[in-house]
This record gives structure tokens, sequence and C-alpha cells, in this order.
């Protein structure tokens, strides 16, 4: 199993991603005080893995439905789902990734 902690930056909404394989799938958990994300994770409760790791095959089911249920297109949060996915079906080890803004 795997958590994402996703702070999303300026919007101030937190999301918390639970994944975690069941047999060839990865089911996801997703808590979100974000209401595009809450209906995001309406669509996301089951994926498959290796979908989600490739642009190849339509690419990433959670990119898919972010381009149609999120009003932000620089939203960390579906990233931040596919780490939780590549961690917890064991195709990526667990580290934190971080993007870093300031005006110059």
């Amino acid at each position: 199993m795997a958590t994402a902690r996703i702070k999303a930056g300026i919007c101030g909404f937190n999301t918390i991603v639970t994944a975690q394989m069941n047999g060839d799938a990865c089911e996801l958990t997703i808590e979100s005080e974000c209401p595009d994300v809450e209906r995001m994770a309406q669509e996301l409760a089951q994926v498959d893995p290796f979908q989600e790791i490739t642009f190849r095959r339509g690419g990433p089911r959670t990119l898919q439905v972010a381009a149609r249920t999120c009003k932000h297109p620089a939203c960390p949060v579906p990233s931040g789902i596919i780490k939780a996915i590549e961690v917890a079906t064991g195709l990526a080890l667990p580290a934190d990734a971080c993007i870093e803004l300031s005006r110059e």
C-alpha cells in the first residue's frame, strides 16, 4: 500500500491518496477538499497500473479523467495519484516529489 499527501498550492486544497494492489488492479481511495478532485475520485476507484505508467494505448486513465473533471491543468494531484500507483505496485520506489515556485 502507498499513501500520497498532496498539497495542491495556492488553492489551499489538500488531497490524500491511498493506493493498494488487488490482483491485477490497483484500488484507489482519494479524499480531497477539492470538489474537482472528488469528481475524479468517483471515476478512479480502480485502475490498471500498467496503463497509468505510460502514454501508450491512450495514456494514463488518471490524466484522461483529470482532463474532464479538473478545471486547472497545472493541478499536481493527477501526478500524485500516478506516483502513489507506481509505489503501491512496486513500479517505483517511494520518494518525495516537489515543485518550488517563486517570482523573480
